[in-house]
């Protein structure tokens, strides 16, 4: 048998690279699944597994080998069931837009939160920075002030005109990472531009809803001239948060991590209950009401429901 890196999966099969550089497709032996995590796509980019090759130079995965960690929404057609968008992540890009399309504050935070529940660390991408106006440039840094305030890293950068970006190459390096976001937000034209050798197809925004068109139907994997691996998922529209313990999910939160243990009740939730801290916090604007509505929500809501 063989090591190899999934580079792609296209629902029955998956593209393999083997340690040696070499690529292959591979099937799926019999039934793989994770103990615990039901999932529609039990491979994902990003997984280390082995392979057993075929005679006609094909494979088949026999064996998924332990993930360092993974990351994982609730799947949009199947709402008991997750999907993995990668694995093995060493850190997670989110680009953000103010418009065309918007990303919505709590869109960020539910991505955030299932980052912080796999242990993945986060850094937030203002793209399209070089279409923005005055006002609207100050709502950019107010929103990657409160961020930053948080303990997550942000940047301003342009894609389309290559603007900061260089500073992606040498994190990158020697790393696997995934970027996400909405159809439309830049994602392929970003890895395009960080390695001029790579050619995504990109796609215009509809005029209609100002929504970006579907470019990437799976997670692809794409080794950069400049050392690294970038995982491309596909755009997400909404992020339906999956198999996250409730009573936990203010440890989801850096700023309530931080102050839950002040509550007056031990096992103090942060809704209703009296001499809360985390909502005295809140009051005081000393959390944002952004963010604490997203913890009511993610609180309050079915995860086992659809998530739109």
């Amino acid at each position: 048998m063989k090591k190899g890196k999934v580079i792609k999966s296209t629902g029955k099969w998956y593209i393999i690279e083997l340690e040696n550089g070499e690529i292959i497709n591979a099937g799926i032996r019999g039934k793989i699944r994770l103990k615990g995590l039901k999932t529609t796509n039990p491979v994902a980019a990003g997984d280390e597994v082995m392979i057993t090759e075929n005679e006609d130079g094909t494979g088949v995965i026999s064996e998924i080998l332990p993930r360092q960690n993974y990351i994982v929404r609730k799947s949009i057609n199947l709402s008991k069931q997750s999907h993995i968008l990668a694995a093995n992540v060493d850190r997670a890009y989110l680009l953000v837009t103010l418009f065309a399309p918007e990303t919505h504050l709590a869109f960020i935070d539910r991505f955030l939160v299932a980052a912080e529940a796999y242990r993945i660390p986060v850094t937030l991408l203002f793209n399209k920075i070089d279409i923005y106006e005055g006002d609207e440039i100050q709502v950019v840094d107010e929103i990657m002030a409160m961020y930053e305030s948080i303990g997550y890293s942000c940047e301003k950068i342009s894609a389309l005109n290559k603007s900061n970006i260089d500073f992606l190459r040498k994190d990158i390096k020697d790393k696997q990472v995934m970027i996400a976001g909405h159809s439309g937000t830049g994602k392929s034209t970003l890895i395009n531009a960080l390695d001029s050798n790579l050619d995504i197809k990109t796609a215009e925004i509809s005029i209609h809803h100002l929504q970006g068109q579907h470019t990437t139907t799976f997670a692809e994997m794409h080794k950069l001239q400049t050392g690294g691996y970038i995982i491309d998922t596909p755009g997400i529209r909404a992020f339906g948060v999956i198999d996250l313990d409730k009573k936990v999910m203010s440890h989801y939160f850096p700023e309530m991590r931080a102050l839950m243990n002040e509550c007056k009740y031990h096992n103090c939730q942060h809704l209703n209950e009296p001499e809360c801290v985390i909502k005295d916090a809140v009051e005081e604007g000393e959390i944002e009401a952004s963010r604490y509505n997203t913890y009511v929500d993610l609180m309050t809501e079915d995860q086992t429901q659809n998530y739109r």
